[in-house]
């Protein structure tokens, strides 16, 4: 269930001066067991063959993931850790908005799964991402 007041202006003021602040990170929509985000492509963030750095996707993607779990904590829970991560790569960008949309798998006490699917400015899929969260209470 979707926490009340969850916005992206509170993901952005929380993730003040953190990693996916610099990367410029910008949660786009939330919603019941969904949450969209994106960032602009920069230089810095390649790897030294020019391409996008496989670490950019996986910030773009596990952020996107995290901050939906936090978005839809049971009540009670205080936190939560990741425990598991994957990610299948399947394309590559030099420039532009990439965008992540993050959908809920399993949404439990204990545990949540989240699938998140990076795109590419052009709408092709860069890759394909789960995660699982260990809830803390």
């Amino acid at each position: 269930m979707l926490r009340p007041g969850v916005t992206p202006d509170g993901f952005h003021e929380r993730q003040a001066g953190s990693l996916p602040d610099r990367y410029g990170l910008r949660v786009k929509t939330i919603a019941e067991g969904r949450l969209d985000a994106e960032l602009q492509v920069q230089p810095w963030m390649h790897a030294p063959n020019g391409f996008l750095h496989a670490a950019s996707v996986i910030l773009l993607a596990d952020t996107c993931a995290g901050y939906a779990t936090i978005a839809h904590l049971p009540e009670g829970a205080k936190n939560f850790t990741t425990i598991e991560l994957k990610s299948n790569f399947l394309g590559t960008a030099k420039e532009g908005v990439i965008r992540c949309e993050a959908v809920a798998e399993h949404l439990g006490r204990t545990t949540q799964v989240w699938a998140a699917t990076v795109f590419a400015p052009s709408g092709k899929k860069l890759a394909l991402f789960r995660c699982t969260q260990m809830i803390l209470s």
